[in-house]
């Protein structure tokens, strides 16, 4: 049973109303004003929570109905899906003492083969808490009908083409960067990044669930069995300076084609190496203070 309104009501409506706007436009234009927002007021709220509304749990009614419309005849023929509207059953509704739309009940077979083994043959009330969509309740309408209903939700076109875009856009975009990628030098420095992460303690803190910095705000801990998130930015960080000193020593300045060029490159970067590696030295006096 469903506490709707009758598409056919609205063939007994005044002329001078027939060419009003449906109510389910209207919502759907005043959110579409109000970027998925309505705002209410005393008329539009009453055309919101009215009691007439189709717009919510009509179309997955309609879609199990005509799913279970497709089963063999000896199953169809002994289950029936069927509605009641207000309009046409206001005794009914106070009888069942309903308040509130939509309801589903379930009035399994009271004689019969089909009687169900628990011999209960009261009615049985949908759980809306499943949800208003089609597949719950045909789901749940299953444990009921002699067969399951053979529902299936519809295609959503909109999914696969969004995925074949992703798809395509994917197959651009490696086109472009597959120069990149196949570098051996963009892999080695992402195995150096790597490398300088996980040596700086990045899985020691990780594992052991340290906290970024300490209470006191000091964010290198005393002694080697402790370890703050912090440091290992730290340690990264100078252990990178170091091989980039380094390979800058090694691969780069003995082929400048400058002596004065070349003369520079060496202070600067011996320069780099040693106040690091000071650094470095000092950090290791700080996480072992009995170190001379």
């Amino acid at each position: 049973m469903r506490y709707s309104k009758s598409l056919l009501a609205l063939l007994y409506l005044p002329i001078c109303l027939i060419a009003a706007q449906d109510p389910h436009q209207q919502l759907v234009e005043l959110a579409k004003a109000g970027n998925g927002v309505i705002k209410l007021d005393s008329k539009t709220f009453d055309l919101l929570t009215s009691p007439k509304r189709t717009w919510e749990f009509e179309p997955s009614w309609n879609a199990v109905g005509e799913a279970w419309a497709t089963v063999p005849k000896e199953h169809r023929d002994n289950h029936f899906f069927a509605t009641l509207d207000f309009d046409n059953g206001q005794t009914t509704f106070q009888k069942l003492g309903l308040q509130s739309a939509p309801v589903v009940y379930v009035y399994p077979a009271a004689q019969g083969p089909l009687v169900p083994a628990s011999g209960k043959v009261s009615p049985l009330k949908y759980d809306f808490s499943n949800g208003f969509d089609a597949g719950p309740l045909a789901e749940s309408l299953s444990k009921h009908t002699p067969i399951p209903i053979p529902y299936r939700d519809p295609i959503n076109w909109a999914r696969y083409f969004t995925i074949a875009t992703g798809v395509l856009g994917l197959l651009v975009t490696l086109r472009f960067i597959s120069p990149i990628i196949q570098s051996r030098w963009t892999w080695a420095l992402v195995t150096v990044a790597v490398s300088l992460v996980m040596t700086s303690g990045y899985m020691f803190t990780r594992i052991r669930g340290s906290p970024f910095i300490g209470n006191d705000g000091n964010w290198v801990a005393a002694g080697f069995q402790n370890q703050f998130g912090q440091e290992v930015s730290v340690v990264a960080g100078i252990y990178g300076l170091l091989t980039m000193s380094f390979l800058m020593l090694v691969m780069v300045v003995p082929y400048q084609t400058s002596p004065a060029r070349q003369r520079l490159q060496i202070y600067l970067w011996s320069g780099v190496f040693v106040i690091v590696y000071s650094v470095l030295v000092s950090l290791f006096r700080v996480k072992n203070r009995g170190a001379s």
